[in-house]
């Protein structure tokens, strides 16, 4: 399948056709000088200029310049490149007229980005009438951050009039090699930490913790985060102020010095190109060094705040024109992370050389517990390949089948090791009530939790025994007993918290397993093949219709034999919905955190 992905930006056009299933691109073209004198390359080697036409009409011509180009190839579909999609849009989606309302919504959030890409849809949609056409958002991945790290601190009725929060940028890219970077490593995003670096003229950094973004730099804004090529990334916010009163600047003013005028170029006083910048800095050039300094000092401090955010990492990707090709760059980035487990090999670093055919490259010690990958970002393919399972309709739901919510309470699963703590040596959980779920009881033992501020009695315990110990609390449990637990899908309790639990004949001590569960519905393999769905598939379930209708995004499909068809969310899920045991809910599009795969976590 043929796709022809456009990135529309204030001054240039970039387009690619790929074939979506090999990966390989069958023509590309780059125009740039849009707003003056318009030049484009195209793949075959000609090279056509232009007269200026204005913005708009320099898309046209560029496209229609394309359009003759590629009449002799088949197209079957156009993704574009949309930089902001606010809280609307978690994936990529066929653009309809309400989808383009949607986006010219969102100008407000992204002035410098938003129209343009809008300009570019609209066009290419004269131009390629033929074909769907596909937005695919670089905010997308990021709708899976927590709360807690979308939040400003501000006061919540003005944030979520003007909906200030934290978005992330980079999404595409950060999805696309998390999931290379884990087939090279021969696992499973959904298995592993990875602190994605995008690092370009644009910067991002992003924790990726089991296939989830949850923390990323970039902001409501591109402008957040790290020092980049032309923006400054953090400030203190009262610097605005300061510079409006001292410096007499206006607010447009400042937003331009901050986007186009800071950065690598303004620290540096050469460019914005970190190239010129670091031949600059051997040379003696004290501005340059200190540029490189702080951008590099910036980076190794948000890999080690990710690091502790997701309790350790398994692997540190560098991406981006500057991540892929300066081996100066990584060093000075990761050579001081030995305490992390990531210890660097120079030798290889200096030997990367990353191509279509070989996209990743190691250069950690062979001791290191963490990876340092070097991965080639290609966001066109990752753009056309979320556009083709669109059209093949991959990430499609059978809505018609309902299925039964269950409200899951507090509770403890154990190992036979720890019973034996609790209850006696040689103890057998007793069977109160069997579950729903086939083979599964609740307990008729009972343990006291104790966290650092309070204790729960009374937490019941689910046989049989298993392989890790595991206590699955609310979010309003969790503020109760004074313990921070991260949302993580069942038997993932690496780097959890632990706590004390009592029992009959004794205490124990877990070192960890306390975890909020992620919401998630269990099925058979006939189930999953009703629903066209795989194990480990993230979807959306609505439950309820009409005005009371509510959608829970984010749902994790595990299947087994072993499993009877249902949801489980938590009780303070449940209580906030107004939703009992027993109600119905039926699948939405899923969300697809995957790339490489359809669909799966990651």
């Amino acid at each position: 399948m043929n796709i022809l992905t456009l990135n529309a930006g204030s001054s240039s056009l970039k387009a690619a056709l790929l074939d979506a299933a090999t990966g390989r691109t069958l023509f590309d073209m780059t125009a740039e000088r849009l707003l003056d004198a318009p030049v484009l390359q195209f793949s075959d080697g000609t090279t056509i200029e232009l007269e200026s036409k204005g913005p708009e009409r320099a898309i046209a011509v560029c496209l229609e310049a394309l359009a003759d180009k590629l009449k002799d190839h088949q197209v079957d579909g156009v993704a574009h490149r949309v930089v902001h999609g606010g809280e609307a849009f978690d994936r990529a989606v066929r653009i309809t007229e309400e989808v383009e309302a949607t986006i010219e919504s969102l100008i407000p959030l992204a002035p410098l980005h938003n129209p343009v890409n809008l300009k570019g849809i609209r066009v290419a949609k004269d131009v390629f009438p033929d074909v769907d056409h596909f937005a695919v958002f670089d905010t997308a991945f990021h709708q899976s951050l927590p709360t807690r790290a979308k939040t400003y601190a501000l006061p919540k009725a003005l944030a979520k009039k003007y909906g200030i929060r934290r978005y992330g940028f980079h999404g595409t890219s950060h999805k696309y090699v998390a999931a290379t970077a884990a087939a090279f490593l021969g696992a499973e995003p959904s298995d592993l930490r990875i602190i994605s670096c995008h690092l370009g003229n644009g910067c991002s950094v992003t924790a990726i913790e089991y296939g989830r973004s949850i923390e990323t730099s970039m902001g409501m804004t591109p402008l957040e985060g790290l020092a980049m090529g032309t923006r400054s990334g953090d400030i203190d916010p009262s610097i605005i102020a300061y510079l409006n009163r001292e410096a007499g600047l206006n607010p447009q003013e400042i937003d331009d010095i901050l986007n186009k005028k800071s950065g690598l170029l303004g620290m540096s006083g050469i460019s914005n190109d970190m190239r010129a910048i670091l031949d600059a800095s051997t040379q003696g050039n004290a501005d340059a060094q200190l540029a490189v300094q702080v951008f590099t000092h910036r980076l190794r401090k948000y890999i080690g705040a990710y690091a502790a955010i997701m309790g350790g990492v398994d692997a540190i990707v560098f991406t981006g024109g500057i991540g892929e090709n300066s081996p100066i760059i990584r060093h000075r980035v990761a050579q001081r992370l030995d305490y992390l487990g990531a210890v660097i090999y120079e030798d290889f670093n200096n030997s990367v050389e990353l191509s279509d055919t070989h996209p990743v490259a190691e250069f950690n010690m062979r001791h290191s517990r963490v990876k340092l990958l070097a991965v080639r970002t290609n966001e066109q393919l990752a753009m056309a390949r979320e556009c083709a399972r669109l059209i093949q309709k991959e990430d499609s739901v059978n809505t018609l089948p309902t299925i039964p919510v269950a409200i899951s309470a507090r509770h403890i699963h154990l190992r036979q090791e720890t019973v034996d703590a609790l209850f006696g040596k040689g103890h057998e959980l007793r069977v109160k009530k069997w579950l729903s779920q086939p083979g599964q009881f609740a307990a008729e033992e009972t343990v006291t939790v104790v966290g650092p501020r309070n204790q729960i009695e009374r937490v019941r315990v689910l046989g049989p025994v298993r392989t890790v110990d595991q206590l699955e609390i609310s979010r309003t449990d969790e503020f109760f007993l004074g313990i921070d637990a991260p949302v993580r899908e069942s038997g993932k309790v690496d780097n959890t918290p632990g706590c004390r639990i009592i029992g009959t004949a004794g205490s124990y001590d877990l070192e960890d397993g306390v975890i909020c569960a992620w919401r998630h519905i269990h099925m058979t393999p006939q189930d999953a093949e009703v629903f066209a769905v795989q194990d480990r598939d993230v979807v959306e379930v609505t439950v309820g219709s009409g005005e009371r209708a509510l959608t829970f995004g984010n749902v994790l499909i595990r299947v087994s034999p072993k499993y009877k068809l249902e949801m489980h969310i938590d009780t303070d899920e449940g209580n906030a919905a107004e939703i009992n045991s027993g109600d119905e809910g039926v699948l939405s599009e899923t969300s697809g955190l995957g790339v490489l795969v359809k669909r799966r976590v990651g």
